[in-house]
């Protein structure tokens, strides 16, 4: 296991600022994803901790020991960690167990040494029986799974996985997910794994860095971000919400917040009035058959099948740039009127990082402005 440290980390490419001054902290043994959309940086900042890349500015330690700054650079190959690739980087000619085994080699192990390693590593990816064959032989799914067995034949304190699963369908990749978690669970070794896909990061990692314009914009468990998103970015990102100014008054009575969004009131749980994002999750929004308190009118712009559900796309009567992405059971015709009831949002504050970001209070009945 080991403990990462990244301390005001940054890497250009010519005039292009890859990654600027990035902090992060990383417990040994845990499962970290690096999340974000292309061109953002993760995989820059994965390359960094692999030693595959030198930073400009900054300090990379392992357990406290610098293995980068301006003074000293520790090659990959002395790190003691592992590396997944997307492509799987196999030996075509040589059998799974040969390809496990060449590392090995390199290292100048010892036949007996390296033939147990082999075993182990086949035995951890659940490929036992599979040594004799070739990697043409194998599915994508089994073709991952050796490769991250030669990774853990090499016993590293830390693995890297650098989008290992974009090259597999869709039930592979859960499949592959979880022989990722089940081995990290028996290993206890540290893992960070490169994605630019969230249900893959929400699904195994134990804490998400979610990234942008190669700076860190969150940390948090998938629960954290996905409950808590504390800039627009992380909310659009992270579960597809839908972002909306608003301006947030006192009200009347003076015990509480409020906004307005097409004429409706609703309340705000923030702590000062001013410029706010409001912030609806699709599950939040429900299309119901009348008006009503809490509910707005909106025009359906776009619907599209999703499996289980359809996803709608609504525009807001009155508010002709604003738009809410919702769910419904049933297909929806476009340009039909419906209502939109909206259960809860949260707040962000407009044009800054928030301080304090808070869910607002489920939605009550309409106050008087």
């Amino acid at each position: 296991m080991t403990r990462l440290s990244l301390a005001s980390v940054s890497k250009s490419f010519g005039a292009t600022r890859a990654i600027s001054k990035v902090n992060l902290e990383l417990a040994a043994g845990e499962f970290v994803a690096l999340l974000g959309p292309s061109g953002c940086g993760k995989t820059t900042l994965l390359r960094l901790i692999a030693g595959l890349e030198r930073p400009d500015d900054g300090v990379i330690s392992f357990d406290g020991v610098v293995v980068a700054d301006r003074d000293r650079f520790v090659d990959p190959e002395d790190r003691h960690l592992g590396m997944v690739f997307q492509s799987y980087a196999l030996w075509p000619t040589m059998t799974v167990a040969e390809n496990i085994d060449f590392g090995l080699r390199v290292r100048g192990w010892s036949k007996q040494k390296r033939s147990e390693a082999v075993h182990r590593a086949l035995g951890a990816v659940k490929l036992e029986g599979f040594g004799a064959r070739r990697p043409s032989q194998l599915s994508g799914g089994q073709r991952q799974r050796v490769a991250l067995a030669r990774c853990l034949a090499l016993e590293p304190r830390l693995i890297l996985l650098d989008e290992p699963l974009a090259n597999l369908d869709t039930h592979l990749r859960t499949s592959v997910l979880d022989e990722f978690r089940r081995i990290h669970d028996e290993m206890g070794a540290t893992f960070v794994l490169v994605t630019h896909d969230q249900a893959e990061a929400m699904q195994v990692a134990d804490r998400v860095v979610v990234m942008n314009a190669g700076r860190i914009e969150q940390i948090g468990t998938p629960e954290a971000l996905y409950g808590m998103p504390q800039s627009e970015m992380v909310a659009k990102f992270i579960g597809e919400s839908s972002v909306v100014p608003v301006d947030v008054r006192n009200r009347p009575d003076s015990a509480g917040f409020y906004f307005k969004l097409a004429g409706e009131t609703f309340p705000a749980d923030v702590t000062a009035p001013g410029s706010y994002l409001a912030c609806f999750r699709p599950e939040d929004l429900v299309v119901v058959d009348n008006a009503a308190p809490g509910t707005i009118g909106a025009t359906v712009i776009h619907c599209a099948y999703r499996g289980g559900y359809y996803v709608l796309r609504c525009r807001i009567s009155g508010e002709p740039a604003v738009e809410l992405d919702l769910r419904s059971a049933t297909r929806i015709a476009l340009n039909k009127h419906v209502q939109v009831r909206i259960g809860k949002s949260w707040m962000l504050p407009a044009g800054r990082e928030a301080n304090e970001v808070r869910p607002a209070l489920p939605q009550a009945a309409k106050l008087d402005a």
